[in-house]
């Protein structure tokens, strides 16, 4: 198993003694969109793609890391993995696709250690954004009266943890960038939504994106704002040879034109205005350095490859915090010359065409919600 990335000595020192979660976001590959997509598994044995050969692969995987919190996109064998998890203390909710799909969204909390507050499910269907969906919960870290020694004033002291998790699986169709942005946009402002409700908790968001880091969309979290004017919907999410795009920029010189419908579904809005969201979001990954020698981070410190096909190469997962955590380690994923070897995933050793996103996140000071 890989191993986590643990360069940041200085910030191990300065949060040893505040709660830390590790959280994992993990595209598992639905059974039925591996059956109904062989082109993309061609060369794959079809026991590597059996889903009982997979479900145990990823049980075994996650069990490795000790994870706290797990969001995984495309379940469609939700009892299978409630099941399995169950056994190693995990409580979760599922959310399915609306439409014909039969895959949807789940997140699971170690039950001994979090307690579910609230939950929202989004189902984009509602909004005109297809059939895709998310998820949002408040969970509270419950805590851990064995630290306190029977000592009723510590037990007392210690701060009480609340945090929203949300976990997305955006629509594919690259040519739809209205769509994808549309339901980002609204993904973000029910997150914040929620934090505001709850009294400006920290948020953790988890999902498969379908966009490149280079692209117009990783920017608009980032940056909190975007002038989709100045891009064509159709490469905003930079889905295309993601290895070789071109570093983000502005494409207002050969720009699609955006109908008033598009407009509408991906700002939510008659006007013009650029595109803003109100949570200050930072990628775990890009806040802890990486191996630049082995070829699993790109410049901005992103894993260069989060999913492996027979027609696509790159890193669409990804686990965004706001400033009230800080990433302690991440897990490096794999190499691009060890990924190119195995020729695609799943493989013997790996259960889905996706690599897991694994960090661990502290909570930045000593004050609870």
């Amino acid at each position: 198993m890989l191993e986590f990335s643990n360069h940041l000595l200085l910030l191990n020192c300065i949060f040893i003694c505040a709660d830390r979660i590790v959280f994992v976001s993990y595209n598992v590959l639905g059974v039925e969109n591996a059956s109904k997509h062989q082109d993309l598994y061609y060369n794959i044995p079809p026991k590597f793609l059996d889903w009982d050969h997979r479900k145990n692969l990823i049980r075994k995987e996650l069990n490795f890391y000790h994870p706290g919190i797990l969001c995984f996109q495309e379940v469609d064998r939700f009892d299978d993995l409630d099941n399995l998890l169950q056994k190693d203390g995990f409580r979760g909710v599922y959310l399915a696709r609306t439409g014909e799909a039969c895959d949807g969204c789940a997140i699971f909390w170690k039950n001994d250690l979090f307690t579910l507050l609230h939950q929202e499910n989004i189902k984009f269907e509602m909004y005109g954004l297809r059939h895709n969906v998310a998820q949002l919960c408040v969970l509270k870290m419950t805590q851990n009266e064995s630290n306190t020694d029977g000592n009723t004033q510590m037990s007392q002291a210690l701060p009480s943890r609340s945090f929203v998790v949300g976990n997305i699986h955006v629509l594919f169709n690259p040519n739809r960038g209205d769509i994808k942005l549309g339901q980002v946009r609204l993904f973000l402002e029910k997150a914040h939504n929620l934090s505001q409700e709850w009294g400006s908790i920290p948020v953790v968001l988890c999902g498969d994106l379908n966009s490149v880091p280079q692209s117009a969309i990783y920017q608009f979290l980032v940056s909190c704002e975007l002038d989709i004017q100045l891009h064509d919907r159709r490469k905003i999410s930079g889905q295309i040879c993601p290895l070789e795009y071109h570093p983000f920029q502005s494409q207002s010189g050969n720009a699609a034109r955006w109908s008033n419908e598009e407009l509408w579904l991906a700002t939510g809005s008659r006007g013009v205005a650029p595109l803003m969201h109100h949570l200050k979001l930072c990628s775990a990954y890009t806040g802890v350095p990486g191996s630049f020698s082995f070829r699993t981070r790109d410049k901005i410190g992103e894993p260069l490859a989060t999913s492996y096909h027979s027609k696509f190469m790159g890193t669409v997962d990804y686990i965004w915090h706001t400033e009230e955590l800080v990433p302690v380690r991440v897990l490096d994923t794999l190499p691009i010359k060890t990924l190119r070897t195995m020729g695609g995933l799943p493989t013997k050793k790996w259960g889905s065409d996706h690599l897991a996103l694994v960090c661990e996140l502290a909570f930045a000071d000593d004050s609870g919600t």
